[in-house]
């Protein structure tokens, strides 16, 4: 099979076509799904929170945005 050349991104041709009502099209959209969540976590575990104190709050805004943009020691 030799190699072929586009000049641009419009002459390249797509994927095939999946066939509709496919149970396979669930299977890959989940599985799309769930690569993709391994690309950014959660920003914020669920659950509603309550402080004493506006001060608190703060606090826990300062931590939180803190460890969101700190480099993870995975």
């Amino acid at each position: 099979m030799g190699v072929r050349k586009f000049r641009s991104v419009e002459e390249m041709p797509g994927p095939p076509a999946r066939p509709p009502l496919d149970p396979e099209n669930l299977r890959i959209a989940f599985g799309l799904a769930s690569i993709a969540s391994g690309f950014a976590p959660d920003r914020y575990a669920a659950g509603v929170r309550r402080f004493r104190s506006w001060p608190e709050l703060l606090k826990h805004r300062e931590r939180a945005l803190r460890a969101l943009t700190s480099p993870s020691r995975s």
